[in-house]
């Protein structure tokens, strides 16, 4: 398993006095271990019965990272990257998750450079215990993807069909009758976007706040842990 740096690390890698921040931070770490805080509120969330883990919804959103090159170094953050989504480009990281279907709960979550495609990702977001997975159109084909057939065990794949197909379907039964089943499908994915919602509009994180993969790494796991938290609270009180 590859060793991610700490926040501490991280942060002050390249500087050789000690600050005020980074004893704080190294004191922190010794209190709260921030790498595995995502999956100890997960496993606290499972053992009060929260999650079901026979569905999960997949997705990806992306987190904008600071285009400017005035800094110390005069360049942009080299670990981020430019993707397009639709007609505009991005610059910055993607966080890939994987949401139970039926708690709403994040499982999974994966950290990238924008420019990273989700359907590669999609094998690292499944836990092992799925039956079923629901996916946007940008997963298509994801079934047939090496890392996926290799898996020992049997997934009903409910991805959407790219709506360019519905399009140029004939006016009749048939393309009443999907398009029904493309809404019901649909209802099923809105779900992945309230962890989203919770981590960009709650808690306004909407941009990077660190340089390179690893700190943020390690903040958006926290986050995504709190939306947890959040989400099983709203559930609980419902």
């Amino acid at each position: 398993m590859t060793h991610q740096p700490s926040f501490s690390q991280a942060e002050f890698a390249d500087k050789k006095k000690t600050t005020r921040r980074e004893k704080f931070l190294a004191r922190m770490e010794d209190i709260i271990p921030w790498q595995s805080l995502f999956n100890a509120i997960n496993a606290d969330l499972s053992a009060r019965g929260l999650t079901m883990r026979e569905g999960t919804l997949v997705d990806a959103t992306l987190i904008a990272a600071p285009p400017s090159t005035k800094n110390k170094d005069k360049k942009r953050d080299p670990e981020m990257h430019q993707t397009r989504k639709g007609n505009q480009w991005y610059f910055g990281m993607k966080a890939h998750i994987g949401a139970d279907r039926d708690s709403k709960l994040v499982d999974t979550l994966v950290v990238t450079a924008a420019n990273v495609s989700d359907i590669a990702k999609t094998s690292e977001l499944l836990h092992g215990q799925e039956t079923q997975v629901h996916a946007d159109a940008g997963y298509t084909g994801v079934e047939k993807r090496e890392e996926i057939t290799q898996l020992d065990r049997k997934i009903d794949w409910q991805i959407a069909i790219k709506r360019s197909k519905v399009k140029q379907m004939e006016e009749g039964m048939e393309k009443e009758t999907l398009k029904a089943t493309e809404h019901a499908k649909a209802s099923v994915r809105a779900f992945v976007e309230h962890p989203f919602h919770i981590v960009k509009n709650l808690f306004h994180h909407r941009k990077t706040r660190y340089r390179g993969l690893a700190k943020n790494s390690h903040q958006l796991h926290a986050l995504f842990g709190l939306a947890n938290l959040v989400i099983a609270a709203r559930k609980v009180t419902a």
